[in-house]
């Protein structure tokens, strides 16, 4: 017998895991960044203070990156805080 015979005992290499992809989580687009600066701007003159513009910022960039439009956005967080 020889030495490079494959023994039926050896454990074959597992596969690497396959990566998992991110659908719909992006980069934002011009159109949506121009869109969220406006509507910050418009939140700053409402009276937010800069810690809770940039909570607002964090909260809303990550729903446009899921597709959300500026407004449906804002009324989803504005949801989830009231509870």
């Amino acid at each position: 017998m020889s030495s490079y015979e494959e023994t039926p005992d050896a454990p074959a290499p597992s596969p690497a895991p396959a990566k998992k992809s991110r659908k719909g989580v992006g980069a934002m687009s011009d159109q949506q960044k121009t869109q969220l600066r406006k509507h910050m701007a418009k939140m700053e003159k409402a009276g937010m203070s800069k810690a809770e513009m940039k909570s607002h910022r964090m909260k809303m960039m990550a729903r446009m990156r899921k597709g959300m439009t500026v407004q449906k956005s804002h009324n989803d967080i504005k949801k989830a805080s009231s509870k």
